[in-house]
Protein backbone atom coordinates (compact mmCIF):
# COMPACT_ATOMS: atom_id res chain seq x y z
CA UNK A 1 0.00 0.00 0.00
CA UNK A 2 2.79 2.43 0.92
CA UNK A 3 4.41 1.98 -2.47
CA UNK A 4 1.22 3.33 -4.03
CA UNK A 5 0.80 6.28 -1.68
CA UNK A 6 4.14 7.96 -2.36
CA UNK A 7 3.47 8.59 -6.06
CA UNK A 8 0.05 10.01 -5.15
CA UNK A 9 1.58 12.58 -2.80
CA UNK A 10 4.10 13.58 -5.47
CA UNK A 11 1.34 13.92 -8.03
CA UNK A 12 -0.58 16.15 -5.62
CA UNK A 13 2.41 18.44 -5.18
CA UNK A 14 2.87 18.66 -8.91
CA UNK A 15 -0.77 19.62 -9.31
CA UNK A 16 -0.38 22.39 -6.73
CA UNK A 17 2.70 23.73 -8.54
CA UNK A 18 0.93 23.70 -11.88
CA UNK A 19 -2.13 25.35 -10.36
CA UNK A 20 -0.02 28.16 -8.89
CA UNK A 21 1.65 28.75 -12.26
CA UNK A 22 -1.75 28.78 -13.93
CA UNK A 23 -3.10 31.36 -11.49
CA UNK A 24 -0.12 33.65 -12.16
CA UNK A 25 -0.61 33.37 -15.90
CA UNK A 26 -4.36 33.91 -15.59
CA UNK A 27 -3.89 37.08 -13.57
CA UNK A 28 -1.93 38.61 -16.44
CA UNK A 29 -4.45 37.38 -18.98
CA UNK A 30 -7.35 38.94 -17.08
CA UNK A 31 -5.59 42.28 -16.85
CA UNK A 32 -4.57 42.31 -20.49
CA UNK A 33 -5.68 45.43 -22.33
CA UNK A 34 -7.62 46.65 -19.32
CA UNK A 35 -7.12 48.83 -16.29
CA UNK A 36 -5.91 46.90 -13.27
CA UNK A 37 -6.29 48.10 -9.72
CA UNK A 38 -3.67 50.76 -9.10
CA UNK A 39 -3.28 49.88 -5.44
CA UNK A 40 -0.71 47.51 -3.98
CA UNK A 41 -0.06 45.77 -0.70
CA UNK A 42 0.02 47.46 2.70
CA UNK A 43 3.75 47.94 2.14
CA UNK A 44 3.20 50.08 -0.94
CA UNK A 45 4.16 53.71 -0.31
CA UNK A 46 3.27 55.67 -3.37
CA UNK A 47 1.28 58.79 -4.09
CA UNK A 48 -1.63 58.31 -6.46
CA UNK A 49 -1.84 61.40 -8.66
CA UNK A 50 -5.06 62.88 -10.01
CA UNK A 51 -3.61 62.48 -13.50
CA UNK A 52 -3.44 58.69 -13.04
CA UNK A 53 0.32 58.68 -12.48
CA UNK A 54 1.51 56.99 -9.28
CA UNK A 55 4.84 58.22 -7.90
CA UNK A 56 7.26 57.27 -5.14
CA UNK A 57 9.58 59.60 -3.22
CA UNK A 58 13.30 59.01 -3.74
CA UNK A 59 13.86 57.46 -0.31
CA UNK A 60 10.99 54.95 -0.75
CA UNK A 61 11.84 53.66 -4.23
CA UNK A 62 12.65 50.00 -4.83
CA UNK A 63 15.29 48.76 -7.29
CA UNK A 64 13.98 47.63 -10.66
CA UNK A 65 14.23 43.86 -11.20
CA UNK A 66 16.42 42.11 -13.73
CA UNK A 67 14.93 43.03 -17.08
CA UNK A 68 17.08 41.42 -19.70
CA UNK A 69 16.77 39.12 -22.67
CA UNK A 70 16.31 39.22 -26.42
CA UNK A 71 14.64 42.07 -28.23
CA UNK A 72 11.98 41.66 -30.89
CA UNK A 73 14.79 41.87 -33.45
CA UNK A 74 16.91 39.19 -31.75
CA UNK A 75 19.48 41.43 -30.06
CA UNK A 76 20.57 41.16 -26.42
CA UNK A 77 19.34 43.91 -24.09
CA UNK A 78 19.74 44.54 -20.37
CA UNK A 79 17.88 47.52 -18.90
CA UNK A 80 20.54 47.74 -16.16
CA UNK A 81 23.00 48.91 -18.82
CA UNK A 82 21.03 52.18 -19.01
CA UNK A 83 21.78 53.08 -15.38
CA UNK A 84 22.53 56.80 -15.27
CA UNK A 85 19.63 57.50 -17.62
CA UNK A 86 15.91 57.85 -16.96
CA UNK A 87 14.31 54.70 -18.39
CA UNK A 88 10.69 54.59 -19.53
CA UNK A 89 9.32 51.04 -19.82
CA UNK A 90 6.17 50.44 -21.83
CA UNK A 91 4.44 47.05 -21.62
CA UNK A 92 2.58 46.45 -24.87
CA UNK A 93 1.27 43.92 -27.37
CA UNK A 94 0.56 44.20 -31.07
CA UNK A 95 -2.94 42.79 -30.45
CA UNK A 96 -3.81 45.48 -27.87
CA UNK A 97 -6.04 48.33 -29.06
CA UNK A 98 -4.97 50.87 -26.39
CA UNK A 99 -1.31 50.07 -27.21
CA UNK A 100 -1.97 50.99 -30.83
CA UNK A 101 -3.63 54.24 -29.73
CA UNK A 102 -0.72 55.33 -27.53
CA UNK A 103 2.11 54.27 -29.88
CA UNK A 104 2.43 57.69 -31.62
CA UNK A 105 2.72 59.39 -28.22
CA UNK A 106 5.63 57.17 -27.21
CA UNK A 107 7.39 57.64 -30.54
CA UNK A 108 7.11 61.43 -30.33
CA UNK A 109 8.17 61.86 -26.69
CA UNK A 110 11.01 59.34 -27.05
CA UNK A 111 12.39 61.47 -29.87
CA UNK A 112 12.00 64.69 -27.89
CA UNK A 113 13.76 63.40 -24.76
CA UNK A 114 16.55 61.27 -26.23
CA UNK A 115 19.15 64.04 -25.86
CA UNK A 116 18.05 64.70 -22.27
CA UNK A 117 19.27 61.39 -20.91
CA UNK A 118 16.04 59.43 -21.36
CA UNK A 119 15.89 55.91 -22.81
CA UNK A 120 12.62 54.26 -23.80
CA UNK A 121 12.38 50.45 -23.73
CA UNK A 122 9.35 48.36 -24.60
CA UNK A 123 8.33 45.02 -23.13
CA UNK A 124 6.37 43.19 -25.80
CA UNK A 125 4.12 40.52 -24.31
CA UNK A 126 1.62 37.88 -25.43
CA UNK A 127 2.72 38.02 -29.05
CA UNK A 128 3.54 34.42 -29.99
CA UNK A 129 5.95 35.42 -32.78
CA UNK A 130 8.55 38.16 -32.95
CA UNK A 131 7.36 38.99 -36.44
CA UNK A 132 4.05 40.25 -35.00
CA UNK A 133 5.89 42.68 -32.75
CA UNK A 134 8.28 43.79 -35.50
CA UNK A 135 5.38 44.53 -37.86
CA UNK A 136 3.82 46.71 -35.13
CA UNK A 137 7.11 48.57 -34.55
CA UNK A 138 7.59 49.21 -38.24
CA UNK A 139 4.02 50.35 -38.81
CA UNK A 140 4.05 52.75 -35.86
CA UNK A 141 7.67 53.86 -36.33
CA UNK A 142 8.75 52.85 -32.83
CA UNK A 143 12.30 54.28 -32.47
CA UNK A 144 13.47 52.24 -29.46
CA UNK A 145 14.02 48.54 -28.67
CA UNK A 146 11.57 46.18 -27.00
CA UNK A 147 12.29 43.04 -25.01
CA UNK A 148 10.36 40.05 -26.33
CA UNK A 149 8.41 38.57 -23.42
CA UNK A 150 5.62 36.37 -24.83
CA UNK A 151 4.74 34.69 -21.52
CA UNK A 152 4.85 37.79 -19.29
CA UNK A 153 7.71 36.49 -17.11
CA UNK A 154 9.39 39.92 -16.93
CA UNK A 155 6.22 41.52 -15.58
CA UNK A 156 6.20 38.99 -12.72
CA UNK A 157 9.73 39.97 -11.66
CA UNK A 158 8.70 43.33 -10.22
CA UNK A 159 8.98 43.26 -6.41
CA UNK A 160 5.92 42.99 -4.20
CA UNK A 161 4.67 46.37 -3.05
CA UNK A 162 6.42 48.24 -5.86
CA UNK A 163 4.84 50.16 -8.71
CA UNK A 164 4.53 47.04 -10.83
CA UNK A 165 2.78 46.74 -14.20
CA UNK A 166 -0.76 45.51 -13.58
CA UNK A 167 -2.30 45.72 -17.01
CA UNK A 168 -1.44 45.92 -20.68
CA UNK A 169 -0.52 48.62 -21.47
CA UNK A 170 1.39 49.85 -18.43
CA UNK A 171 4.19 52.39 -18.26
CA UNK A 172 6.94 52.36 -15.63
CA UNK A 173 9.53 55.11 -15.04
CA UNK A 174 12.92 54.13 -13.61
CA UNK A 175 15.18 56.85 -12.23
CA UNK A 176 18.88 57.38 -12.97
CA UNK A 177 19.80 55.09 -10.07
CA UNK A 178 17.85 52.14 -11.42
CA UNK A 179 14.90 52.50 -9.03
CA UNK A 180 11.17 52.41 -9.80
CA UNK A 181 9.88 55.99 -9.57
CA UNK A 182 6.48 56.21 -11.30
CA UNK A 183 3.78 54.19 -13.00
CA UNK A 184 0.76 54.73 -15.21
CA UNK A 185 -1.76 51.98 -15.89
CA UNK A 186 -3.59 52.00 -19.21
CA UNK A 187 -2.86 54.12 -22.31
CA UNK A 188 -1.02 57.40 -21.82
CA UNK A 189 -1.00 60.73 -23.64
CA UNK A 190 2.02 62.83 -24.59
CA UNK A 191 1.32 65.06 -21.58
CA UNK A 192 1.17 62.03 -19.27
CA UNK A 193 4.59 60.93 -20.44
CA UNK A 194 6.08 64.39 -19.99
CA UNK A 195 4.67 64.59 -16.46
CA UNK A 196 6.37 61.29 -15.63
CA UNK A 197 9.68 62.19 -17.25
CA UNK A 198 10.28 65.88 -16.48
CA UNK A 199 10.73 65.55 -12.67
CA UNK A 200 13.11 62.61 -13.14
CA UNK A 201 15.25 64.50 -15.65
CA UNK A 202 15.62 67.27 -13.05
CA UNK A 203 16.76 64.85 -10.33
CA UNK A 204 20.45 64.48 -9.58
Amino acid sequence: MSACRAPRRLTSRRRITLLAAGVAAASLTLSACGDGASGGSSQTRFVQGKNGIDTVTKDERQPAPDLSGETTTGKKLDVADYKGKVVILNVWGSWCGPCIAEAPNFAKVAGETKTKGVQFVGINTRDSEKSQAVSFEEEHKVPYPSLFDPTGRLMLRFPKGSLNPQSIPSTIAIDRHGKIAARSIGPVTEDDLRKMITPLIAEK
